[in-house]
């Protein structure tokens, strides 16, 4: 399991839009560094060190997953996307936007490319007072004083002015949704993802057992005999599994994923099932249907046919190498009209036809931020 840390970053600016410069930086913090917990006020101080125009300066509570080596790597190429132009020269100069490590939970780093505790933050008003506001009993870890007290101690005696406006705090997938339900064609890519996500975010994993069915391979070598007990033991067997794993959650886990929801029993049925066959079906799943917990998000993946007959081949599952186009429009099609039919659930399609998130991280991270952005 990976480990989340707690890092706090100071930012400031004082050249262009400097609002807008302060919210991109705190949202590309929140896109390749972690989640951001809290974030301080603006304030507004004098050029510290040189004559220029005044600085906007706030700090942020950020929990991460990224190791301080990559941590400060990962500011850097965000100053850089941003728009800062480092000098060679010495000193202080004007900052499109300055990203600081303050610290980085209670360690102590001298190296190369980064010392934490930020050397110089206890000589500063514009670093302490953002940070105390949003880490007031914090304690020092080279000081051994909380940081209220380092505040009151320090020699900074310039002044410092909060201002009205306000920065937004992206609100992260983990605060958003206690279960996403990632659904999509056969070959869509929906275990992959899911996996992904489970990996990054901490999530509890809830994977269909597909593999475990012993009718499935006889199925698609004769489907209408085969049909009716591949339908009945999968709704029966994905019942179960999502009764119990939802029911349980797990506390050191931040919410649930799984690659599957119920209601795919019922498309795949529509297609498979004779007329009599699927009136019985109906019945027995519309029970089950009324139990069964419903996601706070539910992402359908479309990729077109000739995609997922490449990924069915590149899989190289030998019982799914048969299957043809025509029954791949025709399970689109029953994910087309469930979704039509579901105003309640909250859906989010994302077409990833010309994507590959697997290889691709930038893939990965738009699908990532649909995710994020997406109204809830």
């Amino acid at each position: 399991m990976k480990i989340q840390r707690i890092t706090y970053l100071s930012l400031g600016t004082n050249q262009g839009n400097k609002l807008e410069n302060l919210q991109e930086a705190i949202n590309l913090v929140a896109e390749k560094i972690g989640s951001i917990q809290k974030v301080a006020s603006i304030y507004e101080t004098s050029s510290w060190g040189f004559d220029s125009n005044d600085f906007y300066n706030t700090c942020i509570k950020v929990s991460t997953y990224l190791p301080p080596e990559n941590l400060i790597k990962t500011i850097l190429s965000i100053e850089d996307e941003l728009g800062r132009v480092r000098e060679d020269k010495e000193g202080y100069s004007d900052r499109l936007i300055d990203i600081d490590i303050l610290l980085f939970d209670d360690e102590i780093i001298f190296s190369k490319n980064l010392i934490v505790p930020h050397p110089r933050m206890l000589e500063r008003k514009f670093a302490l007072t953002p940070l105390v506001e949003i880490a007031r009993n914090t304690i020092h870890p080279i000081e051994k004083k909380h940081l209220y007290i380092c505040l009151e101690n320090c020699s900074d005696t310039s002044e410092i002015t909060v201002i009205e406006e306000k920065l937004k705090r992206p609100i992260p997938i983990t605060e958003k949704y206690n279960y996403i339900a990632i659904e999509g064609n056969i070959g869509a890519g929906k275990t992959s993802l899911a996996n992904m996500m489970s990996d990054e975010f901490n999530a509890k994993i809830v994977l269909e057992r597909f593999a475990d069915n012993p009718f499935l391979p006889k199925f698609y070598d004769d489907n209408e005999r085969y049909a009716f007990p591949l339908e009945m033991s999968f709704l029966a067997d994905r019942y179960q599994q999502l009764t119990d794993d939802l029911a349980q959650f797990d506390l050191f886990k931040n919410f649930i994923v799984s690659d599957y929801y119920i209601f795919k029993s019922l498309i795949f049925a529509q297609v498979t099932l004779q007329a009599d066959e699927y009136k019985l079906y109906r019945k027995m799943f519309d029970l089950m249907y009324k139990e069964i917990t419903k996601p706070d998000l539910y992402v359908y993946l479309y990729q077109n046919t000739d995609r997922l007959l490449q990924n069915i081949k590149k899989r190289g599952r030998d019982y799914e190498q048969n299957i043809e186009a025509s029954y791949l429009q025709k399970i689109h099609d029953g994910y087309s009209n469930f979704i039509k039919t579901q105003p309640d659930l909250n859906i989010l399609i994302i077409d990833v036809s010309e994507l590959d998130f697997v290889n691709r991280p930038e893939d990965y991270q738009f699908i990532i931020n649909k995710i994020k952005n997406h109204p809830k």
